[in-house]
């Protein structure tokens, strides 16, 4: 429970409130600091999956508190940006569609989760994540000396790029909740073929069992084949009666 991979997943959990300060302290240096602190703790996203699969270290835990920690980390990122005006209004659409999907993906999770259904990761979604980390990361740092200013603009660019993967792979997780929907109604909607089809199991059961019944009952009524060990009779062989033949005797 407290190994390495769930440690570094916890420490993602234990940055968010220092982040989150930078919304409240506007300086140069605590805004780099906001930067660095994310782009480590995104590093440790990477990480933490990294040795649970090497160390054979995966945990119940671990499996719970990982996708938490990242929704809160890019939630929390994403809010510092806005509150700060770190970028364009008209980048606020990205950001929004980042959060409304994260929004979706959890609510589709736990809809399937009652049905044990999973939902597995796409390499689409980790492409979008990966752009996802790096813009936030660069748009934080925009207060870097000298590369600051070209390092936002890329981020800002990279957000773009990251809102149309996450609106892409949203729909895709929508689309495949919808057709599990649409299958549990469909049968719902239909019982008439599932009680067809058990009947159907039913009555060539009853046909079996009938046909067994009738062909022993008609070998009873025949009696035992000649011949047959069980019953103990055997066929008498009919042939030839054999000559007399004079038989001398020495006295």
């Amino acid at each position: 429970m407290y190994n390495l991979p769930n440690i570094l997943t916890i420490s993602r959990i234990v940055v968010i409130p220092v982040i989150f300060l930078a919304i409240y302290i506007h300086t140069t240096l605590w805004s780099i600091l906001a930067g660095v602190l994310f782009v480590i703790a995104s590093i440790t996203d990477y990480l933490d999956g990294y040795l649970a699969r090497a160390r054979n270290q995966n945990s119940v835990l671990g499996r719970l508190l990982d996708p938490i920690a990242d929704k809160l980390l890019v939630v929390s990122a994403l809010l510092i940006i806005v509150a700060n005006g770190m970028v364009h209004p008209i980048s606020y659409i990205p950001v929004i569609i980042i959060m409304c999907r994260e929004v979706l993906v959890s609510g589709l999770r736990e809809f399937l989760a009652e049905f044990r259904v999973g939902m597995p990761v796409t390499r689409l979604a980790k492409w979008k994540t990966g752009f996802q980390m790096v813009a936030i990361s660069m748009i934080l740092l925009e207060k870097l000396y000298v590369i600051g200013e070209y390092v936002g603009f890329l981020g800002e660019w990279m957000l773009w790029v990251a809102g149309i993967l996450t609106f892409i792979t949203g729909y895709q997780y929508f689309e495949k909740c919808l057709d599990y929907i649409y299958t549990v109604e469909n049968n719902k909607k239909n019982p008439v073929k599932v009680v067809e089809q058990e009947v159907k199991k039913i009555a060539v059961k009853v046909k079996t069992a009938v046909s067994e019944k009738v062909k022993n009952t008609a070998q009873k009524k025949r009696g035992p084949k000649p011949g047959n060990k069980k019953s103990g009779t055997y066929p008498v062989k009919r042939g030839r009666k054999p000559k007399n033949k004079s038989v001398t005797t020495a006295e």
